[in-house]
């Protein structure tokens, strides 16, 4: 099973999470490229810093939205979205080529990700900018989403991600973050749910429907407080279970 989180998130003098110490836990690191979050330091930080701990680098795709940090919807058409998405991979594979490092895989972020869930025209820029740059580069993300379904049309490798710590509607989809208990915060529970997905392929709804994900990572909130002892604890309670833990790409 792959662990991975959300890094390289701080820019400039603004600093987000605990990075140092979450390379430690994961097993693949989605870096900021700089339209969400991020700048050309903390970009080659991150990527040094998984390199040499031997983990791979993925490009954390986001909207242009700095002050929204990527949580902001934005209507974006094809072409202007096809070359944000080029601009992000050309900045981000450019930092870790100098460090020795390589982006292997993309994931989207925020709003973005959410967009990509249902919006066929964004998902369809996503994966057109991706083959551009690098045909065939590996795509992480939700599982049934478009992007998802688009990628693998395109040919792309497609891998599928699940959230021990949020909530899952009957139907697999994940219980708004506007909602009431959308994000759970009992680790011992999360862990017991990582367990089950990383074992089973499975996890348990809201209204206790088992609901098949099979997934290929783990997603690991990478800069809420707590998120480090989270992260610590179900990595342990993975390894309890013998769960090998390994990179997807």
């Amino acid at each position: 099973m792959d662990l991975n989180a959300d890094v390289g998130q701080s820019f400039g003098s603004w600093t987000a999470g605990g990075d140092p110490a979450m390379f430690q836990l994961i097993t693949s690191a989605n870096v900021a490229c700089g339209l969400h979050a991020g700048d050309p330091v903390t970009m080659l930080d991150s990527c040094r810093a998984a390199y040499e701990l031997d983990v791979t680098v993925g490009a954390h795709l986001g909207y242009r939205d700095l002050a929204g940090y990527g949580q902001r919807a934005l209507g974006m058409g094809f072409d202007e979205l096809f070359g944000d998405v080029l601009y992000q991979l050309g900045a981000l594979d450019g930092v870790a080529h100098a460090v020795g490092a390589s982006v292997d895989y993309v994931k989207a972020h925020g709003a973005l990700y959410d967009a990509l869930i249902s919006d066929a025209e964004q998902a369809s820029a996503v994966v057109a900018a991706v083959n551009a740059y690098d045909p065939g580069l590996p795509i992480l993300g939700f599982p049934g989403s478009e992007l998802v379904k688009q990628a693998k049309e395109a040919g792309n490798p497609v891998f599928v991600e699940a959230f021990a710590d949020r909530a899952y509607l009957a139907d697999g989809s994940l219980v708004p973050l506007s909602e009431e208990d959308a994000v759970l915060h009992d680790i011992d529970v999360v862990v017991e749910r990582a367990v089950r997905l990383a074992t089973q392929g499975e996890v348990i709804a809201v209204d206790g429907t088992v609901v098949k994900v099979r997934p290929d990572s783990l997603r690991l909130q990478g800069g809420s407080p707590g998120a480090l002892e989270m992260a610590a604890r179900i990595r342990a309670g993975l390894e309890a279970a013998g769960v090998e833990l390994e990179a997807f790409a």
